[in-house]
C-alpha cells in the first residue's frame, strides 16, 4: 500500500506524509506537517493550522509533527506551534477522537488517547498512554503524566501525576491499577506504585514537599515508584488534590 490521498482533501506543498497514509476526503494538512507512517487524517480534520494566539506572528516557520500510526479522527484541530522552528507533537499510536482539539506547543507521548470533544490548551503535555474522556479540558502548561486516567467532562487545572485517576475539577479520585495491569507493570512495581500514592496524597503537608522526602529516603525500591515520586519536582503549576473523603488532606503545593 502506498499514500493516498483523496479527492478534496488538502495537502499543501511543504508538508510530508510518510509512508501508508491516508489522508481522507475534506481533510487538511497545512504546510510544515510531518506526518509518520501510516497516519489517518479523516474528514474535516485540520492539522497544522494557525495558532489561536493574538500576538502570533503568521511570518513565523512552526509546524506539527505526528508520530507513526496515529488516527486523527472528524474535525479533529491541531494547530501549529506559537515559537519559531517549534512544532505540536503526537507521539506514536495516538487516537485523536471527533471533534478534539489540540493547540499550540502541546505534546502528547505514544498512545494517548483523547476521546470526542476532549480539548487541550497551548503547552500542554500528555505523557504515554493516557486517556481523557470526553468534553475534558486542560488548561494551559498544565503536565499529565503517564497512564493518567481522566474521567469524561473533567476540568483541568493542575497538573496530575503518573499512574492516577481524575475526575471533576483537578479531584485525584483513585490510583489506575487496573491501567497498569493491562501494560503488565509487576506486582513489585504496582504494590510500590501504591503505597507512594498514599505516602503522598493522605499525608498531611505540601505534596512537593513530601514526595521529595520519599526520594531522598530511597523509601521506594522501583523504578516506576520512584518516577512517581520524581513527577512533584517538575512543573510550574500546583497539584491535584486528592478528595477528602478517600483520606488524608494536604494543600495542593
Amino acid at each position: 500500500m502506498s499514500t493516498v490521498i483523496h479527492p478534496t482533501a488538502i495537502v499543501e506543498a511543504g508538508a510530508q506524509l510518510g509512508a501508508d497514509c491516508e489522508i481522507q476526503a475534506y481533510a487538511i494538512v497545512r504546510r510544515h506537517c510531518v506526518l509518520g507512517d501510516r497516519v489517518i487524517v479523516h474528514p474535516f480534520a485540520v492539522l497544522g493550522g494557525d495558532p489561536q494566539y493574538l500576538k502570533f506572528d503568521h511570518a513565523l516557520e512552526t509546524g506539527v509533527r505526528i508520530g507513526a500510526g496515529s488516527v486523527i479522527r472528524e474535525h479533529v484541530t491541531i494547530n501549529r506551534s506559537i515559537h519559531a522552528g517549534g512544532s505540536t507533537t503526537l507521539g506514536e499510536n495516538c487516537f485523536i477522537m471527533a471533534s478534539s482539539h489540540v493547540a499550540h506547543d502541546c505534546a502528547l507521548g505514544d498512545g494517548v488517547i483523547l476521546a470526542n470533544g476532549a480539548l487541550l490548551a497551548g503547552h500542554v503535555s500528555v505523557e504515554a498512554h493516557t486517556f481523557l474522556g470526553g468534553g475534558a479540558a486542560v488548561h494551559q502548561h498544565c503536565r499529565l503524566g503517564e497512564s493518567v486516567m481522566v474521567a469524561g467532562h473533567a476540568s483541568i487545572t493542575r497538573d496530575v501525576p503518573h499512574f492516577v485517576m481524575v475526575a471533576d475539577r483537578d479531584d485525584v479520585i483513585g490510583f489506575n491499577v487496573v491501567g497498569l495491569k493491562r501494560r503488565g507493570f509487576s506486582r513489585a512495581a504496582i504494590a510500590e506504585l501504591k503505597a507512594a500514592y498514599h505516602a503522598v496524597f493522605f499525608t498531611p503537608g505540601n505534596i512537593r514537599e513530601i514526595a521529595a522526602q520519599q526520594v531522598m529516603a530511597n523509601a521506594f525500591e522501583t523504578a516506576e515508584a520512584r518516577r512517581f515520586l520524581e513527577f512533584f519536582a517538575g512543573g510550574k503549576r500546583s497539584f491535584a488534590r486528592a478528595r477528602r473523603a478517600e483520606g488524608g488532606a494536604h494543600d495542593g503545593e
